[in-house]
């Protein structure tokens, strides 16, 4: 009997954990324990890039590129997470977030402007990071977005990010990104999906 009470105890309890984190190999969705948010996002990042050798010989920005869906009791958001960071040393990047309060995403060809929602995770309302960060000296940038913006994103071909002041700084789409595309396509399709249910008479 006492084995028998164990057994269902341990059967509820992976019950109960399998309704707080859902994971795939390309979408991860989980609770974050210090706002009772449902959150969703890709598991690979797009990654863009631009060569900075004005500062040093082989230096690089780089900008890794991800979707993050809020779900509050059925209240969607999404934004676009940026993790901004360079080859430079840190005491050389003070203008590491400059221009990034307004940028514009071109989606082959197809410009896509987007305000800056903040540089913190409060600004999304979490409490917990979404995507590790590719450096520990990385700025992380959430912008507002639709999820029919995410899907033009997922579906292009080539990408380029354009920082919105003088000098304008264009970021290109690293080779290679099959996987990262491939994760944005999937979470496009959850969120499409939980939408289409959502409004299910």
């Amino acid at each position: 009997m006492k084995r028998r009470l164990k057994l269902s105890s341990v059967f509820l309890a992976a019950l109960l954990l399998s309704g707080c984190v859902s994971t795939s190999v390309l979408v991860e969705e989980r609770l974050d324990m210090g706002t009772g948010v449902t959150v969703t996002h890709a598991t690979a990042p797009i990654v863009l890039y631009r060569d900075n050798s004005a500062y040093a010989a082989h230096a690089r920005d780089y900008v890794y590129l991800g979707p993050v869906e809020i779900n509050r009791m059925g209240d969607y958001s999404y934004y676009l997470w940026l993790g901004i960071w360079s080859t430079i040393s840190d005491q050389e990047r003070s203008y590491q977030r400059d221009g990034f309060e307004s940028i514009t995403l071109f989606a082959d060809g197809e410009p896509l402007q987007l305000e800056l929602a903040g540089w913190t995770l409060e600004s999304i309302g979490v409490s917990e990071p979404v995507y590790v960060k590719p450096v520990a000296s990385a700025a992380d940038a959430y912008y507002r977005v639709t999820i029919d913006q995410i899907r033009v994103i997922a579906n292009a071909r080539e990408i380029e990010l354009h920082t919105g002041t003088a000098p304008v700084r264009v970021y290109l789409m690293w080779d290679r990104q099959g996987s990262a595309q491939a994760s944005m396509r999937e979470f496009v399709d959850r969120g499409l999906l939980g939408a289409t249910a959502l409004h299910r008479p």
